[in-house]
């Protein structure tokens, strides 16, 4: 993510603001005051000195003027923050004039032209320099950037939101002076809000300085509105909150919308009726999962782009934030080594693990949504589509999600007899008892195919669930076996312990691995088959920021390449449809699993079908 690169003209009364006019040493002998109005009639010189006085002393006249201008205005903020190749998709105005002479307006009404600057007279302005990702220190003005929380007392917003918000500010990845703007239904303070969130705030572990300079200073910066019950009203009280903290200036807007699915259309519509901005551009974050179906799906994407435009939509995913992803396109084009294996012809089966240990999401999934709409449908699908897209005409976001569509569309419907579905089993121990009178599957595992020319016949099997007995979340790339391999008979009688694989893994620990086949020392002939270990926390002595972190800092700085678009959205439920179909009228049954095992027992049947076995088994 880099930032735009802007030129600024600086005003001299912005100038003469941050150096003073003692400064001017050369100048002292006159009196500001007393140097009379400017003539602009050519004057012969009269050597140096006399050039000198005169320029010095109509310099300083100047200043003062231009100062006294100054405290009758405010000064405008400086916009730095757009990205470059997002300055014309959702800005309204985005103008920076640049010109070879200035003018200014003295107090009288007197326009002053100060000229060119020509190249034997150095301009003392200097123009400030952008930093990649970081915003300008200026305490002045209004901000450039205000982000209101929507749903602002949640447990989302309050553990994971807000504290994402302070990291980014504390390393200096949001303006020093930017709006924070809490909203929600309950009866609280700018006070209240500070407090509730206040302990959930932490300093990043490499930087400690400063800490508690920081926090107090982007707490001061937070405000709460309370929305009451009728969100057209509640988003103008919004509104005018945050034009009296802008204070007229040029601010952009991000609206991260913690909200129940029920809800979202209509705070959505009445945030854009009612609390845009006209001076910037305006976003908005929604999370997953997007719709609860097909068609309700398609109501909302309706509605919202009846609202919004398309590149003012990020729909958020926190398990697309994370590290491994992000690495996955970085890998396979930036190594000429991965790059040509990448196909049918060397690839014999993709794994895609993601399990936890324990049942964290069972509210949420016996509300009904269950884990397909909540983890296949964005984060499995999205990995898949990452993993096995063509190479994009360059990266940006809108390139990148071309690519993602087109695999999504090309991905074979899911049937049932693909896919497995388990439920843990309830227990008094466990005190999921409640949810017995349930069907909503805690676990999925599938092969799903792609039907184009680069993936033909190559099986990508998932398996996600709650529950299962290690928290584990990677990717298994496994190769072909060798034709006509001259150590077959040295490899055991269960060749497939000896595929090559490349293994992306994310936890336990992060790591890159290569398994190989390799001779052991000795005098024997004998082969092993060991992993060559890139492991992150031994090579790289830094912290791995929170996934909220990193997607929040993509859609404040435009990158879109990690949210789905409307067209991903919709082919990612037609991929499940069927499925969903046979679900919801209890057609399927999910196999109950033990609290702390491996999952159904049907899922391996599933593998053997497909001529794979799990490299965990």
């Amino acid at each position: 993510m880099s930032m735009a690169s802007s030129a600024f003209l600086v005003p001299f009364s912005e100038y003469s603001a941050s150096r003073p006019l003692s400064s001017l040493s050369y100048c002292h002998q006159f009196s500001v005051r007393s140097f009379p109005a400017p003539a602009y009639n050519s004057h012969p010189r009269s050597g140096a000195a006399s050039f000198c006085q005169r320029f010095c002393g109509l310099k300083l006249w100047i200043l003062e003027s231009l100062n006294l201008q100054q405290h009758k205005r405010k000064p405008k903020q400086k916009n730095e923050f757009k990205s470059m190749k997002n300055l014309d998709e959702d800005h309204s105005s985005s103008h920076i004039e640049t010109t070879s002479s200035l003018e200014e307006q003295a107090s009288d009404g007197t326009r002053i032209k100060l000229g060119h600057v020509s190249d034997s007279v150095q301009s003392p302005i200097s123009l400030p320099q952008t930093h990649s990702s970081k915003f300008p220190r200026d305490g002045t003005g209004g901000p450039s950037l205000c982000i209101a929380v929507i749903g602002a007392t949640g447990e989302l917003a309050r553990r994971k939101i807000f504290p994402a918000l302070f990291a980014l500010y504390y390393s200096g990845f949001l303006p020093e002076n930017i709006g924070i703007f809490g909203y929600s239904r309950k009866n609280l303070t700018d006070g209240d809000l500070r407090y509730t969130i206040a302990s959930t705030l932490t300093c990043r572990v490499d930087h400690q300085e400063n800490c508690g300079d920081k926090m107090d200073a982007f707490l001061s910066r937070t405000y709460y509105i309370n929305g009451g019950y009728d969100n057209r009203e509640g988003m103008s009280r919004l509104n005018s909150l945050m034009e009296q903290v802008e204070g007229g200036s040029e601010a952009n807007r991000i609206f991260y919308l913690s909200v129940p699915q029920e809800a979202l259309i209509d705070v959505a519509s009445s945030l854009a009726d009612t609390a845009q901005t006209l001076k910037g551009w305006n976003r908005i974050i929604i999370e997953k999962p997007f719709g609860f179906d097909a068609l309700s799906s398609h109501r909302l994407t309706q509605s919202l782009l009846s609202k919004f435009k398309e590149n003012q939509i990020y729909r958020i995913d926190h398990l697309l934030g994370r590290n491994l992803i992000e690495n996955l396109t970085v890998l396979r084009f930036s190594n000429l080594v991965f790059e040509p294996l990448w196909s049918h012809k060397y690839i014999r089966n993709v794994q895609i693990v993601l399990s936890e240990d324990l049942g964290v999401h069972a509210a949420r999934y016996f509300e009904g949504y269950g884990i397909i709409r909540d983890i296949v449908h964005s984060h499995i699908l999205q990995t898949i589509a990452l993993l096995a897209m063509e190479p994009p005409i360059g990266l940006d976001g809108e390139d990148i999600r071309n690519e993602k569509v087109k695999v999504l569309r090309s991905i074979r419907k899911l049937e049932p007899s693909d896919v497995i579905l388990g439920q843990y089993k309830a227990s008094t121990k466990d005190k999921v008892d409640m949810y017995t009178d349930t069907l909503t599957p805690t676990y999925f595992a599938a092969a799903l195919h792609i039907d184009n020319a680069r993936w033909d016949g190559v099986p990508f099997l998932v398996k996600t669930g709650i529950g299962l007995i290690q928290h584990r979340v990677e990717i298994r790339i496994q190769f072909h076996h060798v034709p006509g391999n001259l150590y077959r008979e040295r490899m055991g009688h269960n060749i497939d312990l000896a595929t090559n694989e490349l293994i992306l893994r994310d936890v336990p620990d992060e790591a890159i691995l290569i398994r190989v086949n390799n001779k052991i020392p000795g005098l024997g002939l004998h082969l092993d088959s060991p992993e060559l270990n890139l492991l992150y926390k031994d090579k790289y002595n830094v912290e791995v920021p929170d996934s909220y972190e990193h997607l929040l800092l993509d859609a404040i700085d435009g990158d879109s390449h990690l949210f789905m678009r409307s067209d991903e959205v919709s082919a990612a439920w037609n991929i499940l449809t069927s499925v969903l179909q046979e679900v919801d009228k209890n057609n399927i049954v999910p196999e109950l699993y033990e609290m702390g095992g491996r999952g159904p027992i049907g899922a391996y049947y599933l593998w053997a079908k497909h001529g794979v076995r799990w490299a965990e088994d």
